[in-house]
């Protein structure tokens, strides 16, 4: 598999290579859970997201919402309602994400299953 390592600049930050990017637009604690969750339940509103990742913040979900749709893997769709209702939803483009996040969590699957008798 070969790799563009040249100096890359995308959304006004320089990158050393493509993997940069990637890590850049799901990497971190929360990006892929969120993606994960919205890629296998479909879509959820924020206190849904919130239930189905008990140990974040309200703040640091909404940061990491507003920066996964700033980079169209997300998108957010509001009601013109009283109360205001949101949704998030994948992107086409953040549904591409689905089979690298499925092969890491098969790849977790085995890990633990090798490993979790030796405790």
């Amino acid at each position: 598999m070969k790799s563009s390592c040249n100096t890359l600049e995308l959304k006004n930050k320089n990158y050393r290579c493509t993997f940069e990017i990637t890590m850049d637009l799901i990497g971190g604690k929360w990006k892929p859970l969120i993606i994960w969750h919205l890629g296998t339940k479909g879509t959820q509103r924020f206190n849904e997201l919130r239930k189905l990742i008990p140990q974040i913040t309200q703040k640091m979900l909404t940061q990491q919402l507003r920066e996964l749709e700033s980079d169209n893997l997300v998108i957010r769709k509001v009601y013109p309602q009283v109360p205001p209702k949101v949704e998030y939803s994948l992107s086409d483009l953040g549904e591409t994400l689905m089979p690298i996040l499925s092969m890491m969590c098969n790849w977790g699957n085995d890990y633990y299953k090798l490993f979790s008798c030796m405790d």
